[in-house]
């Protein structure tokens, strides 16, 4: 029997700051077109995580492969070319520059470029809202725009993997019913998102798979069903 290669895989990752371990001996996959939630409470390790697969924060052991190749040690450009893409918390657009400028950073990389014209199109018409504000300063924006243009600058960079590190974050319930509606429309037609969530309903309702954070390490992983019924899961969220 044999199995599918995972697009995306974490080895044995420990990693930190200063020589002090946050994430200790994790391992996680997310295989082409899968959606795949990382769950956790607060300071559980998920955006250190994040920031490790995106060639932010060097890992201490372990290894990080995307397609096959080793890149754990490559830096973040490089991150970009292949195309795994981080939706930073809090959004991080530039506030100064236009809605337009913010979209055209997104695709400076040699593997968007050329494809620039054509995921402009395609960013516009799943966020028409970006569409009337296209000279408008980004950080005059709601929250809600500014988490569309932040998930339509990934785009733009040509992700094969779309990271989205908590997404729902200081948003209304309309307003991230609306975001969520385009990630799963973005999933459907096959890409592989890593969505790294404090919100477990969200998370549940819309990964097939979930990885459960508690202190570093992977308490729990499988089925999004699974996942949460699962007593570990409670535990690592309430300390119960």
């Amino acid at each position: 029997m044999t199995t599918t290669e995972p697009l995306l895989e974490v080895e044995g990752l420990t990693a930190g700051y200063g020589g002090v371990a946050v994430l200790r001996d994790v391992s996680l996959r997310v295989d082409a077109g899968e959606m795949v939630g990382l769950l956790g409470a607060n300071n559980a390790g998920k955006s250190t995580l994040i920031h490790c697969l995106s060639g932010v924060v060097k890992p201490m052991a372990g290894r990080i492969r995307f397609k096959g190749e080793d890149v754990t040690d490559l830096p973040p450009e490089q991150i970009v070319e292949r195309g795994i893409i981080q939706v930073p918390e809090g959004r991080l657009v530039f506030p100064q520059m236009s809605v337009r400028e913010n979209l055209m950073m997104g695709s400076v990389s040699r593997r968007a470029k050329p494809r620039r014209k054509a995921n402009l199109e395609r960013v516009l018409s799943l966020f028409p809202r970006l569409h009337e504000r296209m000279d408008q300063p980004a950080g005059t924006m709601s929250g809600g725009e500014q988490q569309m243009l932040a998930i339509g600058r990934g785009m733009m960079a040509c992700a094969e993997v779309l990271m989205l590190d908590e997404p729902s974050l200081g948003l209304s319930p309309l307003i991230v019913q609306h975001i969520f509606e385009i990630v799963r429309k973005l999933h459907a037609e096959g890409l592989s998102i890593l969505l790294v969530e404090q919100n477990s309903s969200l998370t549940f309702r819309h990964a097939s798979r979930c990885y459960v954070l508690e202190q570093g390490r992977v308490a729990i992983e499988g089925p999004s069903s699974v996942v949460r019924e699962d007593p570990a899961t409670r535990k690592a969220y309430l300390g119960m």
